[in-house]
């Protein structure tokens, strides 16, 4: 019987198929070892087999006798209703409570508020211009009308819009018409109702409508956990710029520092990437198709439509881009996110630091009651806190780094792949401010162990061996490295020993005195000064206070 290439495979599957494309050589009997088919010890063999016109088929099923399969229950995506349970995305079920302030902005219906919002500011924009004649200046009572449509948005409105957008299969279109629909009651809009979307193509509203979501998002849920997130550290630092510390280089023991000073570190680092965040440019352009106004030259030749789209885009808030094709660029937007995955960085390097001074046991962690750390060892208080904050930190970055990568990627004068990805960006944010305040939950769990801290100086007296040496150099003491190289390095180094070299040197007395003073638990530096004046650094850093945050309604 032959079986071809087929006839070699190893039947690793519960069911195998195999198609013989020569009936007439078909066996009756089937010897097995002649087949080729190497099968687990344990498997148990069936045959069947059919003859058509065209071929033959040999149905081979393998079952595992030393093993028995559970019975699991059926479902069907038919039987759940979205619920906090039933979402495919942690962020709309298990985390929802601490993403959902960016919800207004970040979701669809964010999306199709700012849709509505840009384009009728935009029919209002051609109602000042003098020549777009047909469209002249509406009334107080229209324009409160117009207004309230944005102000009075509802989820019943974009409910709506959804239902038209079943029908028109166009999200864009499907606000146009249902802004005629809303202003088809109000004389005066009535009589200018093809005004809406006049000259646009559908990114003409997406790009503003996308940059004004950021826009919110940003000043209303990022920055502000952002910067309670800096502020934290700064505290940490201040309060513990006095508690001496062993360093670690290569995870060896170093020249002392203070507890403080390498949380003011953190603070420092992450307000000088929210600083260069805030002064990020998001653009928008309004060029029609291709970035020409060709439309809009061809109906209003004498109007300078370039300078009509930069007064627009300026009056919500943004910053235009006059060369475009018929989509932003999105230039803006991977310098954004690249930015938000250095801070994210920045604070994966902190959430680690900390994870291992609580596992050094340099810090405590408070406990509460009712919560249980493992579910077989009760004595464990896990830096959970953390490790979700890291943990989430990495799935944000992977997502900001597909949309920084991607977004600025556009075939000719565009193709739809940015569509679908600048649907995700609530994705890389919802992770980020979750991650930003599981390390803010856990900052307050912490509690420092100075007993822990001190133990770990008082046996590292070695680390004096620095500046030892360097006051040796200057006072001209021959090859000061080398004698202290061969008195500390693989050594064990006491109080004693040290003491004892320091009291061989030939120094001038106030010198070696010093020396003598000197301990592990002093040996610190500028560290206290440099904790205790770290908000200074950090206002430095921004140029105003970095706690200061202000929410830019459009």
């Amino acid at each position: 019987m032959e079986f071809g290439a087929a006839s070699s495979r190893v039947l690793n599957s519960n069911h195998f198929l195999c198609l013989i494309p020569h009936p007439k050589k078909f066996q009756s009997q089937i010897d097995l070892p002649s087949l080729n088919l190497r099968l687990p010890s344990n498997a148990s063999f069936q045959i069947s087999s059919s003859i058509s016109r065209r071929d033959c088929t040999f149905k081979a099923t393998l079952k595992d006798t030393n093993t028995s399969t559970p019975t699991v229950k059926k479902m069907s995506g038919n039987e759940f209703e979205l619920s906090s349970l039933t979402a495919l995305s942690p962020l709309d079920g298990r985390y929802w409570s601490k993403v959902k302030d960016l919800a207004p902005y970040m979701s669809e219906y964010g999306l199709i508020y700012f849709r509505v919002l840009v384009e009728i500011k935009w029919l209002l924009k051609l109602s000042q211009i003098p020549q777009v004649t047909e469209v002249p200046s509406f009334s107080e009572e229209a324009q409160s009308y117009l207004q309230g449509v944005i102000d009075d948005f509802s989820m019943n409105d974009a409910l709506e819009i959804k239902n038209i957008e079943r029908v028109t299969n166009h999200d864009v279109k499907a606000v146009e018409y249902f802004l005629k629909q809303k202003c088809q009651s109000h004389p005066e809009i009535a009589e200018v109702l093809e005004f809406f979307h006049f000259a646009c193509t559908s990114e003409d509203i997406n790009n503003l409508a996308h940059a004004l979501m950021l826009k919110e998002a940003m000043h209303t849920a990022i920055f502000p956990v952002m910067d309670e997130l800096i502020e934290a550290i700064c505290n940490t630092a201040k309060d513990h710029a006095h508690f001496p510390m062993l360093s670690r280089t290569h995870g060896q023991p170093a020249s002392p520092t203070t507890l403080g000073k390498e949380m003011a570190v953190f603070a420092v680092r992450l307000s000088r990437e929210r600083r260069d965040m805030s002064q990020i440019e998001l653009m928008g352009k309004l060029a029609g198709a291709v970035g020409n106004y060709n439309a809009h030259l061809v109906a209003y030749p004498d109007v300078k439509w370039p300078q009509i789209a930069e007064d627009f885009v300026k009056s919500l808030g943004l910053s235009f881009n006059p060369y475009v094709t018929q989509i932003e660029t999105h230039d803006y937007m991977a310098k954004l996110f690249h930015a938000i995955i250095q801070f994210n960085n920045i604070l994966i390097d902190f959430d680690r630091d900390v994870w291992s001074y609580i596992s050094l046991g340099y810090f405590k962690q408070t406990t509460k009651a009712g919560e249980i750390g493992s579910s077989t060892m009760p004595h464990k208080v896990n830096p959970i806190d953390f490790e979700n904050s890291e943990g989430n930190l990495g799935v944000a970055n992977g997502s900001l780094s597909h949309l920084s990568i991607k977004l600025p990627i556009s075939r000719w004068q565009r193709d739809l792949t940015d569509s679908t990805v600048l649907r995700n960006m609530g994705v890389g944010l919802g992770h980020s401010i979750l991650a930003y305040k599981s390390t803010l939950q856990g900052i307050t769990k912490l509690q420092v162990n100075e007993a822990r801290l001190s133990e770990d100086l008082n046996q590292s007296w070695e680390v004096l061996a620095e500046p030892i040496q360097t006051v040796m150099r200057r006072y001209g003491v021959p090859e000061p490295y080398e004698k202290l190289k061969e008195l500390t390095r693989g050594r064990a180094v006491t109080k004693e020993s040290i003491t004892q070299f320091i009291e061989g040197l030939e120094l001038p007395k106030e010198a070696k005195s010093n020396l003598l003073k000197l301990t592990p638990h002093t040996y610190v530096g500028a560290a206290v000064e440099l904790a205790r004046t770290v908000d200074v650094a950090v206002n430095l850093v921004n140029g105003t206070k970095v706690f200061e945050t202000h929410s830019v309604k459009s």
